[in-house]
């Protein structure tokens, strides 16, 4: 059996079933290009009637050339008319031959809604079969993980239903609350020490109690820490800042916290609790520190590595991390989105500058739209099949689904790093058009645009106008917040804006941005409140002189409306002359679907 082209160095397959999964990927890999075709056969042969393929006269044609010449390159907004009437009761086969089991919503559409992707039940199935390769290939690098447990934290999210009686909600809730997570198989290798009472709990505070509280009576077990994104562990880092008293308590006296009200979590923590003052004492010896540093090691002795999405957006939290793990290694296992779940990382124990994803061709039918941003926007002519991507080359990602997804713009710019076997591999660039991202929320130009525009009104009757403004997310605080600067117009010096307006000016912000953001906001307290910090007059003319100094043209020079670089941070940093913070928090309940 060729498994050890995965050029694991340390040795064979932990176990037969380990053995199976290596096989399977591959099989997949060393066939890309067969099994691409053999997707989209099997896609445009089951979805032949649907409306959607009828309206381009496919004539019931399943080969790549006819596909190519006849069907668009689409993205949401194309397809939001038809979804929308999915989502409000119409069940023809519009889109997908088998009927739409619900919508997994994604990040917001410009209207600041999110996004609201169709998928059927199978796909389930698919999303089963990558996570199931996942731990095969960590064995080959990390053996022993069968010797102990995984402290993850994980969550679910609000969902709602739209009009048509279609559930709603983010990709990880849905599977969380199905059986194929919830019946999961036992599994050695893939133990948790959350239980899945707590795991499922919508509420959020009782959900990371609970959870902290069983990764803490088993320290001694747990052999890796995780969570979806770098932000969300750090999150629970914070939890653990601010409750270890009461955490401490309920370990000493064996009883829970009244704040936990949640029946089936109180039932199931009942097994777990028991008095033990050795560990109350020395949770409250390690926590009552003012050094935090390498607390997770402190306190999780027996940690190999952190299993968290460490690429993109959330590179940001890697020193945070380092800081509080003593440099453990990250590992970024999968890459996935609400549309499809695309692939996963071959070499786990890489560095995660180096990350990249192998894209599994059995997923979704794959293109690339090649990425030069200088140049003009490409039509789906320019689009390239799975293995003839070329090295070094950047490009977007473009899907067929299962679900009636053809040829969809996912949005993600990536790198082709090289080849396994057929299948290429890639590096996570960034999302296309984000400037500012916490958690989950991605907020691009043309929204912080309006965010400022909407604000900006209350200055009015101040005749006080904001002149220019920039924007980083500041990860230094858990959780993570926006961080604006002004350079304001104040046009009568004895009538300026008080301090309780620039607030008012913070949270007229926060509601003009989308629901993803907000939901952080409220929901999950993923996101700390928004900060303005109002500059001197003439910072951005200092900003636009240093940039001319690093060899910027004049006549072409753009104020940037996101900032990372540390110069130009430290320079607009050392000219606030104040800030201000929301001090409520703005509006959020579940969406409607209209």
């Amino acid at each position: 059996m060729a498994v050890d082209a995965l050029c694991s160095p340390l040795g064979p397959p932990a176990c037969e079933k380990d053995a199976k999964a290596l096989q399977f990927i591959e099989e997949m890999t060393r066939s890309a290009d067969a099994v691409q075709e053999r997707v989209l056969a099997e896609i445009l042969s089951r979805n032949s009637d649907t409306e959607y393929l009828r309206r381009y006269n496919l004539a019931g044609a399943t080969d790549r050339e006819t596909f190519k010449s006849k069907i668009p390159m689409v993205t949401y907004e194309d397809l939001e008319p038809i979804i929308h009437r999915i989502a409000n009761g119409d069940r023809s086969p519009i889109l997908s031959a088998h009927p739409i089991s619900e919508f997994l919503t994604s990040s917001g559409t410009s209207a600041g809604e999110r996004k609201l992707m169709p998928t059927i039940r199978e796909e389930l199935d698919r999303r089963q079969l990558l996570y199931s390769l996942l731990m095969p290939v960590m064995n080959l690098y990390m053996p022993g993980l069968d010797k102990g447990k995984g402290l993850y934290f994980l969550f679910v999210k609000s969902e709602t239903k739209t009009p048509g009686g279609l559930l709603a909600r983010p990709v990880l809730t849905s599977y969380y609350k199905s059986d194929h997570f919830k019946t999961r198989a036992f599994d050695p290798y893939n133990v948790y020490t959350s239980p899945n009472e707590a795991i499922l709990c919508p509420d959020s505070f009782q959900s990371m109690y609970s959870q902290m509280l069983c990764g803490l009576y088993e320290r001694q077990q747990v052999l890796r820490l995780g969570a979806i994104f770098a932000s969300g562990l750090l999150r629970a880092i914070r939890f653990l800042q601010l409750n270890w008293r009461e955490l401490a308590h309920d370990i000493r006296t064996g009883t829970l916290n009244l704040k936990i009200s949640d029946s089936d979590i109180r039932s199931c923590m009942a097994r777990v609790l028991r008095p033990d003052v050795e560990l109350a004492d020395f949770i409250e010896s390690e926590c009552s520190k003012d050094n935090w540093e390498r607390i997770i090691t402190r306190i999780w002795p027996n940690t190999k590595y952190l299993e968290v999405i460490v690429t993109g957006a959330m590179a940001q939290y890697i020193p945070t991390l380092d800081y509080y793990s003593g440099g453990l290694p990250k590992v970024c296992t999968m890459y996935a989105s609400s549309e499809c779940y695309f692939g996963l990382n071959l070499n786990p124990m890489c560095k995660p500058s180096e990350v990249s994803y192998t894209i599994m061709p059995n997923m979704a039918y794959f293109e690339f739209l090649p990425h030069e941003p200088n140049s003009p926007s490409a039509g789906s002519d320019k689009l390239v099949d799975l293995v003839d991507v070329e090295v070094g080359k950047e490009y977007e990602l473009v899907i067929t689904t299962y679900a009636g997804l053809c040829r969809y713009r996912v949005g993600d710019i990536l790198r082709v790093t090289g080849f396994h076997n057929s299948a290429p591999q890639f590096h996570f660039v960034r999302r296309k058009n984000v400037l500012l991202s916490i958690d989950s929320d991605k907020t691009d130009e043309a929204e912080l645009q309006s965010a400022v525009e909407n604000a900006s009104k209350l200055l009015n009757t101040f005749n006080t106008t904001v002149v220019e403004y920039t924007s980083y997310a500041d990860t230094k605080t858990i959780p993570g917040h926006y961080v604006i600067y002004w350079e304001l117009l104040v046009k009568d010096p004895t009538n300026s804006p008080t301090k309780e307006v620039l607030e008012q000016c913070c949270l007229a912000m926060e509601e003009s941005l989308n629901s993803v953001y907000r939901q952080g906001r409220v929901e999950c307290n993923s996101i700390g409140a928004l900060e303005i910090r109002v500059v001197k007059n003439g910072t951005f003319e200092e900003l636009m002189d240093y940039a001319i100094s690093r060899g910027a043209s004049i006549n072409q020079y753009k104020v940037p409306r996101c900032v990372n670089f540390t110069p130009i941070m430290e320079l607009l940093d050392s000219r606030v002359l104040s800030n201000h913070f929301s001090q409520s928090l703005p509006h959020w309940t579940p969406e409607r679907r209209r």
